[in-house]
């Protein structure tokens, strides 16, 4: 494949492209890598191999991606990272599936909109005879790193001035020598559709720098384990027994700890990992997009019976340099990352494979479509499919259909007319063909809906049948060059989901979530309950420690 090159460019290294705020260590490690830095004065528009940025793209950016390019974030992920969207989606799931099978988040209230209801609840249990009243935990929708938070048990405390979710506190948290802690596990995510997922398997063990208090509800220090809180904390420095200086764990140190005390965290791990599958179905499918992938911080609270608890999920997790140990972390973590979006030797040129069009500034209008965006879909029709088709493009061609047969929408002669269309015709420009694009990630699951809210940011949409008419050519860049199924794992990232056979079955051909839930309350009842008990009773000497 390369002699078709000069062989000086077999030296080549691959261009890495920022967008402003980026943290400098996303730098370090690609330059680290041998990587360059793209330079828009000298370099073409598309002679880079990946770009990061800290908001979301353009849905153009996701349309006009390069076999050869890969961006950091997935359209409409902010769907699970909001906390009144992940909140409304989780309702929908646990009245679809079960609240047994959904209750590892608390029950939210979204203010202003569920203040009747909350009203309601908090009524209820205050005049129930010998049940203590909850306390509650206030948080902006739309802030991070514990700005805004508010804990309260009256409802005289309740004061909020933006929409607030409103949940009951989690007040039998586990402990560690009497410190709060949370776990920020990394997720990423290649694909949804079909969903592929990763967890990575080190990750931060977050504490609160003062002792657990429920009589000090306002001590921020001791309720919430947010580094940017902590850090200023007046313990922060401090020794603090059984934790150490600083405010953080690597997952390894937790486990040997856990292990010390006999604690057989096997269950755990894969309870957590249920619930990191069970989030992500519930905000399938997304927006059709090519070459790109999602890296979440899920925020897990365990409590003092070992269960895991989901706070939330995190766009753009923190990889800013607080300690050591996020270096020790967040730096493999950046090199795994790379490792996981498996470039290959073809893509150091930034040339189309099939064309053989090289990376560009954007086509004038007298070429060709496909010239123009020559991504993972072209531009040709299914008439003209060769028989010798990939087993893996066949299989996300027949999901497409699949997932255009259940919207009901019947095919068209011609594209739909998008704003975009209109727009052109008025400009009196040459009209081109509908833009949806998609790649061999393109399963949907059919039992999950749309967002229940709408951004001027985002559009959410569904592939027509049109779609159909056009043919994959290239396989998704997180497949197994042998078998092309996921790669079970590449340095700390973990495959997570397909977990077996049965659910990557079921996320072929247009994904069966029924399929995938009943494969995941198989996994919960191998649980033996002895290994329950067991954990129970050594929790409860951890804690006490």
């Amino acid at each position: 494949m390369a002699d078709d090159y000069d062989t000086r460019d077999i030296l080549r290294p691959l261009v890495f492209r920022l967008h402003e705020n980026v943290p400098s260590i996303v730098r370090e490690v690609l330059l680290e890598r041998g990587w360059s830095e793209f330079d828009k004065k000298v370099q073409d528009d598309a002679d880079w191999n990946l770009y990061w940025r800290n908001s979301p793209f353009h849905m153009t950016d996701h349309h006009s991606i390069k076999p050869w390019q890969r961006l950091n974030h997935y359209p409409e992920a902010v769907r699970i990272t909001r906390k009144d969207y992940l909140a409304r989606h989780l309702k929908r799931m646990k009245g679809a599936y079960g609240s047994a099978l959904y209750e590892f988040s608390p029950v939210a209230f979204i203010m202003p909109n569920d203040y009747l209801k909350f009203i309601a609840e908090y009524s209820k249990e205050r005049q129930s005879v010998g049940r203590r009243p909850s306390y509650w935990i206030c948080k902006p929708v739309d802030l991070s790193r514990g700005r805004g938070i508010l804990i309260f048990r009256d409802i005289k405390d309740l004061v909020y001035d933006c929409t607030v979710i409103v949940q009951k506190y989690i007040s039998n948290p586990l402990l560690i020598s009497g410190y709060k802690l949370d776990l920020r596990l990394y997720v990423c995510v290649t694909s949804f559709c079909p969903l592929t997922i990763y967890t990575y398997k080190e990750g931060l063990v977050r504490f609160a720098t003062e002792k657990f208090d429920l009589s000090s509800l306002d001590n921020v220090y001791a309720h919430l384990t947010n580094t940017s809180i902590n850090k200023y904390g007046a313990s922060y420095k401090k020794y603090k027994e059984g934790i150490g200086c600083g405010c953080k764990w690597t997952f390894s140190k937790f486990r040997s700890y856990l292990r010390i005390f006999g604690v057989d965290d096997v269950v755990l791990w894969q309870k957590i990992n249920n619930i990191v599958i069970l989030t992500l179905l519930a905000v399938t499918p997304l927006p059709v997009a090519s070459n790109c992938f999602e890296l979440f911080g899920f925020d897990i609270l365990i409590d003092d019976k070992f269960k895991p608890w989901l706070l939330e999920v995190n766009y753009n997790p923190a990889l800013c340099l607080d300690c050591s140990i996020d270096d020790t972390v967040k730096r493999k973590l950046l090199h795994d990352i790379v490792e996981l979006l498996n470039y290959k030797q073809i893509d150091t040129f930034r040339q189309n494979q099939v064309t053989g069009i090289k990376a560009g500034r954007r086509s004038t209008a007298g070429e060709s479509a496909t010239e123009e965006t020559p991504g993972l879909l072209t531009c040709q029709k299914v008439a003209k499919c060769a028989s010798s088709e990939q087993p893996a493009l066949q299989a996300a061609r027949a999901s497409i259909r699949k997932v255009a047969t259940l919207t009901g929408r019947t095919a068209r002669a011609h594209p739909r007319k998008t704003l975009t269309s209109q727009l052109r015709e008025r400009m009196n420009m040459p009209k081109i063909p509908s833009q949806a694009k998609a790649e061999t990630k393109n399963k949907h699951f059919p039992g999950a809906g749309h967002s229940p809210h709408k951004s001027a940011q985002l559009s959410c949409w569904l592939p027509t049948p049109d779609f159909c008419n056009y043919r994959l050519t290239t396989r998704p860049y997180f497949l197994s060059d042998e078998d092309q199924r996921p790669i079970p794992r590449i340095g700390d990232f973990v495959l997570i989901f397909p977990f077996n056979e049965a659910a990557l079955q079921a996320s072929r051909d247009g994904t069966d979530i029924k399929s995938i839930i009943k494969e995941i309350n198989k996994l919960i009842s191998k649980q033996l309950p002895s290994e329950q008990q067991n954990t129970k009773k050594r929790v409860g000497y951890l804690t006490s420690v």
